[in-house]
């Protein structure tokens, strides 16, 4: 009987659905990140990460690991996301998703973006692989949780808003993107870019990089 392939073919073009090659082809990005005063994790890590790709018979590519607490910008990360936009790897694993993501909106941004490269994911301790079947649904629930997210952010403002009427501001476009400020740099302490958070909130970009650049009070 032959033996089945890791990943088998698809047509399905559903989020986070897109066809693989078979595993013997596979090139992976690995990303190991501890925080500043859990250093002594980051070589289990690695070897875990290592031993698992390991099994599954991939190559890999790149190697990436990082220092550095939840909040702070991953540079490193991008880095490999820049492997993937250049197509020099075809699956990111990762030892934990909490390593992988700042926020469930910065998750999906970024899981959203490597599939549309064609790049798979799989993070060992939650056991996700979104190269197979089960894996994408756990996709859709992580989105169902940012939209949730977004969300309370949404009502939030809406009661900001609520709020300011009230008490007899005046509300007009420059006054309600100023009411947006907090939703838009926690959008943009998720990594999400100026242009999408303009979009989101339905503000101008100016008004975006004005707020991000302004002193806080």
């Amino acid at each position: 009987m032959p033996a089945k392939r890791d990943f088998p073919k698809t047509k399905s073009h559903n989020v986070f659905g897109q066809a693989r090659k078979p595993a013997k082809m596979f090139r992976a990005g690995l990303y190991a990140r501890v925080s500043t005063n859990d250093q002594q994790t980051l070589p289990m890590q690695s070897r875990a990460m290592r031993e698992y790709a390991a099994r599954r018979g991939w190559t890999i590519a790149v190697n990436v690991r990082e220092v550095g607490s939840g909040a702070a910008k991953r540079e490193s990360r991008e880095k490999l996301l820049e492997a993937a936009r250049r197509r020099e790897i075809d699956v990111v694993l990762v030892w934990r998703l909490d390593r992988w993501g700042r926020s469930v909106a910065d998750l999906l941004a970024t899981l959203q973006e490597l599939d549309h490269l064609g790049v798979g994911f799989v993070s060992l301790t939650e056991a996700l692989d979104l190269t197979t079947p089960a894996g994408r649904a756990m996709a859709a629930l992580l989105a169902v949780f940012a939209e949730f997210e977004r969300e309370i952010l949404r009502e939030r403002v809406r009661a900001g808003l609520a709020h300011a009427r009230q008490n007899g501001t005046r509300l007009g476009r420059p006054q309600t993107a100023a009411l947006q400020a907090g939703e838009v740099r926690q959008f943009h302490r998720a990594g999400v870019s100026k242009a999408e958070i303009a979009r989101r909130l339905q503000i101008g970009r100016t008004s975006v990089r004005r707020i991000l650049t302004a002193k806080r009070p």
